[in-house]
């Protein structure tokens, strides 16, 4: 199957579970809008003589569902991007969206071009462009679609789609909320960029909390000596891969593109940390061995899988290999339909990416927040808490006579990112327990309970709408 025909083979594998009638399916399946655009763009070639040449650069837009707006969804850049792949990642933006109870509608974009062949200017040309075609076509805007980072895209992108979107709005107060995924001198907010890899964590560490669950899998419960796999140490396997292991996990092996990294007795994540940041090569990191092919290392035995890189990475040619108990899609679409049925059928729990990795659209509804609100998130009440917290200490001293050094930490106020963290990890809690009780009330797997979930939701919307009867 195909990406997209994996995504609609889930989603009516549940929806036959929900009870609704096929018109009410078929309007939720449906992807409401689907924009292609092509455009030039200049390209230097020289530029000490001069010489460019004109390229041109194909882009999409879908907004999947309008039951809630704005639509939200990231915008990726890569050479194999097309209108399907847009499709399906717009599809889940909805039902993730749901899960989590974030007020929007699904949506994606992408632009073919390898960002890596591109200078800065060449990229920065093609990126204002492609939003003044979506500004054009009113695809853009903080009440009708919020784009945000994806794969080859970042902070820097989001800032000059943000840039665009003024130019043609000079008069929106809100304008800052046009997108999400800023930096923070630009309307971003902070624990962003950690915000889908700790999602995983807290995903993944209260799927190890439940002692039925773990007990079916023969293993005990908690993160603590776990032994954990990741593909893929970008953004989203790089911050996964640092909170288990704070978390007490052994990360025995990473696959980057290029190749692989394996140590039985686990990989030093701070150290790794230190050595990338030092802009040195992910291979030649010397507390691992070197593993030519990272494929085979979806294969390698574990307690935790963690596919952090593409779709379709877990297919009916491996999934029989397969050897990890708990599989935790922090892509999207990492784990074919075909080898969903598959690994069902072993009993391995698969974490579907419509739960696992919802800590990114998640934090990015609190930007969005504070963007219309116009305040930092802790700036009214963080030294009011503070103050509160120190006067019942000194209540509590007074009576009993005693005064003790209290650390700084345990008085004072939240901060920005304290609060994001906090509201992302009840987040992802609750929609962990949200999932896992319909799977058992189903007796379906996880991702069959999650699109279920996500089905009702946006039915129940579309029923206040006055759209279902």
């Amino acid at each position: 199957m195909s990406f997209l025909e994996s995504v609609l083979h889930n989603f009516n594998k549940a929806a036959a579970l929900t009870g609704l009638s096929e018109p009410q399916i078929a309007n939720i399946r449906k992807c409401a809008a689907v924009f292609r655009v092509k455009f030039p763009v200049r390209v230097n070639l020289n530029e000490k003589t001069g010489e460019y040449d004109t390229m041109i650069v194909e882009g999409f837009r879908v907004q999947h569902s309008h039951h809630r707006l704005p639509c939200k969804g990231g915008i990726r850049y890569s050479e194999h991007v097309d209108q399907e792949e847009v499709m399906a990642l717009a599809s889940l933006m909805t039902y993730k969206c749901a899960i989590v109870d974030v007020p929007f509608g699904g949506a994606k974009g992408g632009i073919k071009i390898n960002p890596r062949e591109l200078g800065v200017s060449q990229i920065e040309a093609i990126t204002r462009r492609y939003a003044s075609e979506l500004i054009k076509r009113n695809m853009l805007g903080p009440g009708m679609d919020v784009p945000a980072p994806d794969m080859g895209t970042g902070p820097r992108e989001m800032a000059w789609i943000k840039d665009t979107y003024e130019a043609f709005h000079p008069q929106d107060v809100n304008s800052l909320a046009c997108v999400t995924g800023k930096p923070i001198s630009q309307g971003g907010i902070r624990g962003r960029t950690e915000a889908t890899g700790l999602g995983v964590f807290f995903t993944v560490r209260e799927a190890v909390n439940y002692e039925e669950d773990m007990k079916a899998l023969g293993l005990t419960t908690g993160l603590k000596g776990k032994r954990v796999v990741i593909q893929g140490f970008g953004n989203v396997g790089s911050y996964s891969a640092k909170f288990m292991h704070e978390a007490g996990a052994k990360i025995i092996a990473i696959g980057e593109r290029d190749g692989g990294l394996y140590n039985k007795d686990g990989i030093d994540i701070t150290a790794l940390w230190n050595h990338i940041g030092e802009k040195k090569p992910f291979l030649s990191f010397p507390g691992a061995a070197v593993v030519k092919n990272p494929e085979s290392l979806l294969e390698e035995e574990c307690d935790i899988l963690v596919p952090a890189a593409l779709e379709n990475q877990i297919n009916a040619t491996n999934a029989l290999r397969i050897k990890a108990k708990i599989i935790a899609e922090a892509a999207n679409g990492p784990v074919t339909a075909t080898a969903d049925e598959m690994l069902e059928k072993r009993g391995i729990i698969v974490i579907p990416d419509i739960l696992c990795n919802a800590g990114g659209v998640t934090v990015s509804y609190f930007e969005w927040v504070k963007n219309l609100s116009h305040v930092r998130m802790g700036r009214l009440e963080r030294r009011y808490d503070q103050r509160s917290k120190e006067r019942l200490l000194e209540h509590f001293s007074n009576i009993t006579g005693r005064k003790e050094d209290v650390p700084a930490g345990v008085v004072s106020g939240a901060n920005e990112a304290d609060l994001v963290h906090s509201g992302l990890e009840d987040t992802m809690i609750e929609g962990y327990a949200n999932v896992r009780s319909v799977s058992k009330l189903k007796n379906c797997s996880m991702r069959t309970a999650a699109f279920v979930d996500a089905i009702r939701k946006v039915a129940r919307s579309y029923a206040e709408l006055g759209v279902f009867p």
